[in-house]
């Protein structure tokens, strides 16, 4: 696995991981040394902690917590892209203890988060002005505002977890366009009910929530590196009506598209209120004083 720290503050590290591994490779034990949320931009794999299985696919998390041994395999798919934020102890000591939300495991495509994380992995690109760093705390943050909505753990067959990864991958390519049930379900070779049973089962979301969560991914990332118009952005990732994007999007972000534009062109007002928002009682965190390395 190819790894590089793109970030590092006295609060936060982001790396970027790199995997290539193939199906033929046996996997092997690491060990989580801290708190982390690893935003998956491409690609698929397993995840295997504390006795529990996950499948992964682009916009998922991966939630690490500190001493936990895992497994990372790629029975379905080769390799993955990763955008991994890492949290310090004392981040922690300033907003509060963590909560079991740090011990999910892994979060399925959530509206709230794959746009920070596409706002995120802009940043890390350098096609953004934003602070990697307070992006961080904004993840943060709004992850621990969704305390209880990890991802199931799955224990369907591999013939079934291969089939709903391979499902997404579909839907992926094909988020643009519009996509109804039965199609998807026919290009999985099954009926629309066991489609939809196993899509949800394995990955977490429904067949049309992994849409809507895909449009999202994708309108966030233009509407940090891209000048083209809010309505343009809208139709060009598969919404159908503008005033339905716009108000899915600000549900998602808890901006709406222009401000989270403001964002990514670096209006730290936008992120600073969103951060008291999330956080009433804790200090507000300024830029932790970003270093590329």
């Amino acid at each position: 696995m190819g790894a590089s720290t793109l970030f590092r503050s006295g609060a936060v590290r982001v790396d970027d991981y790199r995997c290539q591994m193939s199906r033929t490779e046996a996997p092997f034990v690491e060990r989580h040394a801290d708190y982390s949320l690893s935003y998956v931009r491409k690609g698929s794999f397993g995840y295997r902690v504390r006795g529990k299985s996950f499948e992964l696919v682009a916009g998922s998390f991966l939630v690490g917590h500190p001493g936990d041994e895992y497994l990372c395999t790629h029975d379905h798919a080769v390799g993955d892209e990763c955008l991994a934020l890492h949290f310090s102890p004392e981040l922690f000591e300033s907003l509060g203890a963590p909560g079991p939300e740090w011990r999910a495991g892994a979060l399925p495509p959530m509206p709230e988060l794959v746009v920070l994380g596409e706002l995120a992995q802009a940043a890390a690109d350098g096609e953004c002005d934003a602070s990697l760093g307070e992006l961080g705390l904004w993840l943060a943050a709004r992850f621990a505002a969704l305390l209880g909505r990890g991802a199931r753990a799955t224990r369907a067959p591999a013939r079934d977890r291969r089939r709903a990864v391979e499902a997404a991958e579909w839907l992926g390519a094909h988020a643009h366009e519009p996509v109804g049930l039965d199609e998807a379900a026919r290009e999985a070779g099954l009926s629309p009910f066991h489609f939809l049973r196993l899509f949800a089962q394995v990955l977490g979301v429904t067949p049309h929530q992994y849409l809507v969560r895909t449009r999202l991914r994708r309108a966030a990332r233009l509407l940090a590196d891209d000048a083209r118009s809010i309505t343009d952005v809208a139709f060009g990732v598969g919404f159908g009506d503008l005033s339905n994007f716009v108000r899915t999007f600000h549900r998602a972000a808890g901006v709406s598209p222009r401000a989270f534009r403001r964002a990514a062109r670096g209006d730290r007002a936008v992120v600073q209120a969103r951060l008291a928002a999330l956080l009433p009682d804790r200090k507000i965190f300024q830029d932790p004083g970003a270093r590329a390395s």
